[in-house]
């Protein structure tokens, strides 16, 4: 297993000027960086893939941004934008030689609400047509999404990993899997573990984030039985720590982040890779 870092705990948006960051991550000792691509015209990925080449580190994974204007189940507009979006992410994910576009692709972050059950019916059947479609671009392009289950506040659509493999079954592609986050699991699963068990080989992304959305292992989540189940899966994935901080106002308002989860973003970093590291051996 790769551990990488999210760079939202330190740039919003990631340009290609963010690239700097990369030396120290490699310093850190990471492996991989993640990156949030707010809006494909922020990076040039030849010279990010350079940047990333010269630090020492690969591009795990970059992630989807899903606004309003970008939702597969929102206004044929949107839907229409969000496919295109999620085209170029793919399209800038062979250039910077990354595996996986993840994160929840299926909706505006932060639209959650109780519909009745033949409309959740109708937006479900929307997402997956579209799901379809996104996963045969990835898949003749040689990349994976990995849809990510967000908890009940931040979405109504996809809030478990039960939910996450009956939308992966029902798109049906080997280019499609789930991604699941400990801080989202932490709130929607009854046992962390036995989800990570029951989601098997169609696990193919990771967030290892702290109960409080800051640093892994400095939380009260249980920690062992979740390295036990990545390893009885025979999990290859990316470990990827995606906590949030006060220092990117954007971010902090988006995650609700109104204090600081240890007195430096730096600390959430390195004391989150050093536990992750030592509890996943």
């Amino acid at each position: 297993m790769r551990i990488g870092i999210n760079s939202f705990l330190f740039a919003s948006p990631f340009t290609t000027e963010s690239t700097k960051l990369f030396k120290q991550f490699k310093k850190w000792g990471f492996d991989t960086v993640e990156i949030p691509i707010e809006d494909p015209s922020h990076i040039d990925p030849v010279k990010v893939k350079a940047a990333l080449d010269k630090a020492g580190l690969a591009c795990g994974s970059v992630c989807a941004c899903m606004g309003a204007s970008r939702d597969l189940r929102g206004t044929p507009e949107a839907q229409a934008t969000g496919k295109a979006y999620i085209k170029a992410l793919i399209d800038q994910a062979v250039i910077l030689d990354c595996p996986s576009i993840i994160g929840p692709v299926y909706s505006e972050v932060g639209r959650a609400d109780a519909v009745p059950a033949d409309e959740y019916k109708a937006q479900w059947k929307t997402v997956v047509g579209h799901l379809k479609e996104l996963a045969q671009y990835a898949k003749e392009r040689g990349r994976v999404i990995c849809v990510e289950p967000l908890n009940r506040f931040e979405t109504d659509f996809l809030n478990t990993c039960d939910q996450g493999l009956k939308l992966v079954k029902a798109v049906g592609s080997p280019a499609f899997k789930l991604h699941l986050d400990t801080f989202h699991m932490n709130i929607e699963e009854k046992n962390q573990a036995a989800a990570i068990l029951k989601a098997g080989k169609h696990l193919a992304h990771f967030h290892a984030c702290g109960s409080d959305r800051g640093t892994p292992g400095n939380d009260h989540i249980d920690w062992k039985p979740i390295a036990a189940a990545l390893k009885k899966i025979n999990y290859q994935g990316d470990v990827v720590i995606e906590s949030f901080t006060t220092d990117v106002k954007v971010i902090a308002r988006a995650a609700a982040i109104w204090r600081r989860m240890e007195p430096t973003r730096n600390e959430i970093a390195t004391k989150g890779l050093t536990f992750l590291r030592k509890t996943l051996k």
